[in-house]
């Protein structure tokens, strides 16, 4: 989804994507830009979540220091459009507002009485190409929605906006100044890494944690609704995941290895173990390979719920993923015990890690698929598939794929301490510390 978002916003009249997002995804970010041969004006690394009036903010501040006229448009990256050319004459149309100062929304017109989305009320006509808005009315009740649905003159707000950078940062100004003032700071405090920015963490930090509808565009006089007029959908649950999903004759959803037997109406989604599901009926089963989530569909909106208790819990899972990304592929973890963990390790195309030795640790590694070039101290060769090394603690090691194709690998870590921080780099191609 995040690729199709990049791919919708290419080519005329857009720029270069500006794109924000927490560092922890800096690195997946950047290979789906490679993936599509993309280049992005800015990536722009959050230190941490506070919502998007101070993302918006920075990614304006770092606009203005190149361009005073800059528009922004505001995509978020888990939206499905059928129709992009039509997507790309709404844009060029609203532009014209945005550059008379209006801060514009894009709306949806309302098929159903769906309480998961904010609401905008159309007011007076603007240049014929949208309305002024009238108010902005954030996830109303079910009977609010289908009295608005009657009277005709409501909008879904997509969560698409369209502004001046310097229209946005004035509203900022006037309505949250202490946003404005915290993320210019961060940038001031930030630093370049490699193909990112990453803001000053303490800065950052310290700004309301708020979202650009409740900070701005539900207080501005300035604000314009235009009409989204293709199929458009906000993918923020698993229901409607289904619900937008081809469903065989019982109006099942799957992926993966699954067997259902006398089940309706069934979302489940499997990324690695078998799910079976027998004499069920509206039920989501989402299953990767260190969770499972069970839940009726028609809940989907209260996962919020369970990501509070894992929190509260301190649980791993809420904080890290057992695929990670790195500038020169990922790894992912299977299987861990005392004293060893099996990583599989993917390396891209004429990628290399850094030079480095463990302290506390040994690694054994197996090419898979692809030529492995390997460092284990003074030694330098290469390993085919079904070739296998060791690497004992405390000697410097370089593993590196020569190929045009992914170099994969199993990895597997010995010893008493088992640590993603037991890693002392001598060099780094991508200038980690």
């Amino acid at each position: 989804m995040f690729a199709k978002t990049l791919l919708r916003v290419t080519g005329e009249p857009f720029g270069p994507p500006m794109i924000v997002c927490n560092e922890e995804h800096r690195f997946l970010v950047a290979e789906e830009l490679r993936a599509l041969a993309l280049t992005a004006h800015d990536i722009i690394l959050e230190p941490c979540a506070r919502n998007t009036a101070p993302a918006l903010s920075a990614a304006a501040l770092r606009l203005l220091a190149h361009d005073q006229d800059a528009l922004m448009l505001v995509v978020p990256s888990d939206h499905m459009l059928s129709d992009t050319d039509a997507f790309h004459n709404i844009v060029k149309n609203a532009c014209a507002l945005a550059k008379n100062g209006h801060l514009v929304a894009f709306g949806v017109e309302p098929d159903r009485p769906e309480t998961g989305y904010g609401y905008i009320r159309r007011g007076v006509i603007l240049n014929n190409t949208g309305w002024q808005v009238e108010k902005f009315v954030e996830k109303p009740a079910l009977h609010k929605v289908e009295r608005y649905l009657s009277e005709g003159a409501y909008l879904w707000n997509a969560g698409i906006f369209l502004f001046s950078a310097k229209a946005l940062i004035d509203e900022l100004k006037y309505y949250y100044p202490e946003i404005v003032a915290s993320t210019l700071d961060a940038l001031h405090q930030g630093s370049s890494d490699l193909n990112f920015f990453r803001l000053g963490k303490s800065a950052f930090e310290s700004s309301p944690a708020i979202s650009i509808d409740f900070a701005v565009m539900e207080k501005t006089h300035r604000a314009a609704v235009v009409l989204l007029n293709t199929e458009w959908s906000d993918v923020g649950s698993w229901e409607r995941l289904w619900a937008l999903s081809k469903s065989d004759k019982n109006g099942n959803v799957s992926s993966g290895r699954t067997i259902m037997v006398e089940t309706n109406d069934t979302y489940v989604r499997t990324e690695k173990p078998l799910v079976a599901t027998i004499g069920v009926k509206g039920l989501t089963v989402v299953a990767t390979d260190d969770a499972v989530l069970v839940m009726p569909t028609e809940r989907a909106q209260d996962v919020k719920l369970l990501v509070a208790d894992l929190e509260a819990s301190k649980s791993e899972e809420v904080n890290s993923h057992t695929c990670v990304y790195r500038p020169w592929g990922y790894y992912q973890n299977l299987e861990a015990g005392d004293g060893f963990l099996v990583k599989r390790i993917v390396v891209s195309a004429n990628a290399k890690l850094s030079l480095q030795y463990h302290l506390h640790r040994a690694e054994h590694w197996i090419v898979v698929a692809g030529i492995a070039r390997v460092t284990n101290g003074d030694e330098l060769y290469d390993l085919k598939p079904n070739q296998s090394t060791y690497i004992p603690s405390g000697v410097a090691h370089r593993l590196e794929n020569p190929g045009s194709t992914p170099l994969q690998l199993i990895e597997v870590q010995s010893g008493k301490h088992i640590s993603e921080n037991d890693i002392v780099r001598l060099e780094d191609t991508y200038g980690r510390k």
